[in-house]
C-alpha cells in the first residue's frame, strides 16, 4: 500500500477508534487522526513483524483494517491514561 491508503485508512481507524474507546474525548479531531495514522501503521508493523501475519493484504482487506483500528484504539487509550493523570495532577487531585 502507498502512503496515501495509509493515511487514509489511519484517519477512519481513528475515528472508528475514538467510538470505541470509552471515556471522555480530551482530544480534538487532529489529534484523533495523527494518533490513527500513528495506530494504523503501528497496528500493521506489529501484525508483520511481531505476530508473523504473512502481510498486509491491501486496502479493503480485512485484516489490514482490524490492524489499523486496534492500534489506532491502543495509541488513543494511552492518550486518555497520559492526558487523565497530568489534568488530575494539575486539578490537586492524586
Amino acid at each position: 500500500m502507498g502512503i496515501i491508503a495509509w493515511i487514509i485508512l489511519g484517519l477512519v481507524a481513528g475515528a472508528v477508534a475514538r467510538m470505541l474507546v470509552p471515556g471522555k474525548d480530551p482530544q480534538r479531531l487532529i489529534i484523533t487522526f495523527v494518533l490513527g495514522i500513528a495506530g494504523a501503521l503501528l497496528g500493521g508493523l506489529v501484525a508483520t513483524q511481531v505476530l508473523h501475519v504473512s502481510g498486509i493484504q491491501g486496502f479493503f482487506d480485512l485484516s489490514t483494517w482490524l490492524c489499523a483500528i486496534v492500534g489506532a484504539a491502543v495509541l488513543l487509550g494511552g492518550y486518555h491514561l497520559i492526558i487523565g493523570r497530568r489534568s488530575d495532577r494539575q486539578a490537586g487531585r492524586p
